[in-house]
């Protein structure tokens, strides 16, 4: 009998507290890192084909759109890579891959990636 009591009281405050309440929304966490983001410029990709002919990309990159066959850079027709990733890479480089944010402009930067990913269809 007294376990029957401690059950229904138990029962009782978890259900009191379930009704009735109100409705709380959880609180944004605070990201760290870098969250990635398409370019705030637009990309042309027929002023992008010239910027990979002259900018050095066909010596270390595969792409056959632009007849490049370097091979110390990622073969670009089979990674198909996303605009995101272009131009985060282009602009910081990464591994062997140098930063162009010096020597290219954003609209340069964006132009590229736009070929590039028009040219993979990445």
């Amino acid at each position: 009998m007294r376990r029957r009591a401690l059950i229904l009281i138990a029962c009782g405050l978890v259900l009191a507290g379930c009704s009735g309440g109100k409705t709380v929304s959880p609180k944004p966490q605070t990201v760290e890192g870098k969250v990635p983001t398409t370019p705030e410029v637009k990309g042309d990709a027929s002023a992008g084909k010239q910027v990979f002919a002259t900018a050095g990309c066909k010596g270390c990159h595969t792409l056959k759109d632009a007849g490049a066959t370097g091979n110390v850079g990622p073969n670009l027709d089979e990674a198909k890579p996303p605009l995101e990733l272009v131009v985060d890479r282009v602009t910081n480089g990464k591994g062997v891959m140098p930063s162009f944010s010096g020597q290219l402009s954003e609209k340069q930067i964006a132009d590229v990636a736009a070929y590039v990913v028009q040219a993979t269809k990445g």
